[in-house]
């Protein structure tokens, strides 16, 4: 099974393929932070930012997007833009037919942790322990995408488990 996680955002996007086979431990495919310039337009930046993740889609066989759910910030603005790319990520994910988990901060943190109120450092040392994580991870935007990957393996496993037992 493979899940691409997307931490959004119009700024930087993080991504990252996380593969688990029967059997096996979680495997870290890829990761990464896809940026749109600045100085273009805002629909200019959202096609960017599609292509880019199109070209994901295109590259791998997914099974699942695990995207995190919009938490309402203080800059409204932000807020509305960050909307707009989950929009525009869900719209490829649904013309690809791939199968969407959302996630809130506090599923993510439980589903790595065990523990929904896990503060960054403990969120870190656990994913770490679950996954090999390149030392080379520049942005958090990229470490968020990896762990909502993580919680959605996690997500997509209990949801089998439970529709194989009804």
């Amino acid at each position: 099974m493979t899940i691409l996680g997307i931490d959004p955002g119009y700024d930087r996007l993080g991504y990252a393929l996380v593969q688990k086979e029967v059997g096996t431990k979680e495997e870290l495919l890829e990761s990464g932070c896809l940026s749109s310039p600045k100085n273009e337009t805002f629909p200019n930046r959202l096609a960017i930012l599609g292509q880019a993740i199109e070209k994901i889609f295109d590259k791998y066989k997914i099974d699942c997007l695990a995207i995190e759910n919009l938490f309402i910030t203080k800059n409204q603005k932000t807020a509305m833009r960050v909307a707009e790319v989950r929009g525009m990520i869900l719209f490829l994910a649904g013309k690809k037919s791939i199968l969407v988990a959302e996630f809130t901060p506090p599923q993510i943190k439980l589903a790595v942790t065990g523990y929904c109120f896990a503060n960054k450092d403990q969120i870190t040392a656990m994913a770490k322990l679950l996954i090999k994580i390149p030392e080379s991870i520049k942005y958090d935007d990229e470490f968020d995408a990896i762990v909502i990957a993580m919680a959605g393996l996690t997500g997509i496993n209990k949801e089998k488990t439970l529709l194989s037992t009804l």
